[in-house]
């Protein structure tokens, strides 16, 4: 079995994997050593692990991995992926970025694939039906806009992102949070529009932590895969497995 980690900015992810097959996921609020060596206790059919990281990766839990450089694989620019690769500054690529490609080809591998992932910032990441991956696009999720209005400015109260469908924003919370939230919505919808443009006919799969919310709210079908980045761990670890 494949234990996959993705250590993101607000929260980390798992999952198990039996070759292909996911046998089961979750979150973890915080990444340490001790979650790492509870979840190989409950789960000992755990032969590899490779770990993806936005972050850096604590002392105890760095000395955890050189003692045992055989089982854990750590997520870089160097390791070989099952994709062509061509990043100007491969260095600087997200490694959540580069899993999340790798994932849309392990779904739909002959079809060229946009990659949406909503989460602490809005991801665009584009792959070709021939797996050629070149790029994408940043820009600030939900929260991220809801933080900065209320950063940059003297007045505006910090808002945190609650259920609200109106497009008119009745008070001074609700009226941040439609400019974010629709705002975002409108983005994503004139993003793919460009794609379209740009390359035709490709599926659009939308990953992250606000990607049911978008989903709901853009008119054209979208797969939706929450655990996206963790089925492109898994692909890179196996194909990195002799």
């Amino acid at each position: 079995m494949n234990l996959c980690i993705d250590i993101g900015n607000t929260r980390s992810k798992y999952a198990i994997f039996d070759h292909e097959v996911l046998v089961i996921s979750g979150v973890w609020a915080k990444f340490n050593v001790t979650t790492l060596r509870k979840i190989q206790n409950e789960f000992p059919a755990i032969q590899r692990i490779i770990i993806s990281t936005v972050t850096l990766i604590d002392n105890a839990t760095q000395k955890e991995i050189k003692k045992n450089p055989d089982r854990y694989l750590l997520l870089d620019h160097n390791l070989p992926v099952p994709i062509d690769n061509r990043y100007k500054t491969p260095k600087t690529l997200g490694r959540d970025r580069l899993a999340s490609v790798v994932g849309a080809k392990a779904l739909f591998a002959n079809r060229a694939c946009l990659v949406i992932d909503a989460g602490t910032c809005i991801k665009y990441d584009f792959i070709s039906a021939k797996s050629i991956y070149t790029g994408g696009s940043i820009s600030p999720g939900v929260r991220m806009r809801l933080s900065a209005m209320h950063h940059f400015t003297a007045k505006l109260p910090l808002v945190e992102p609650f259920e609200y469908d109106g497009l008119v924003g009745q008070d001074t919370a609700s009226a941040l949070l439609t400019g974010a939230q629709l705002g975002a919505v409108g983005e994503i919808k004139g993003m793919i529009a460009a794609y379209v443009e740009e390359y035709g006919r490709f599926r659009v799969i939308i990953t992250g932590g606000d990607a049911i919310f978008f989903a709901k709210r853009i008119k054209r079908k979208i797969f939706v895969s929450s655990d996206l980045v963790l089925i492109g761990l898994n692909k890179i670890l196996n194909f990195n497995t002799v």
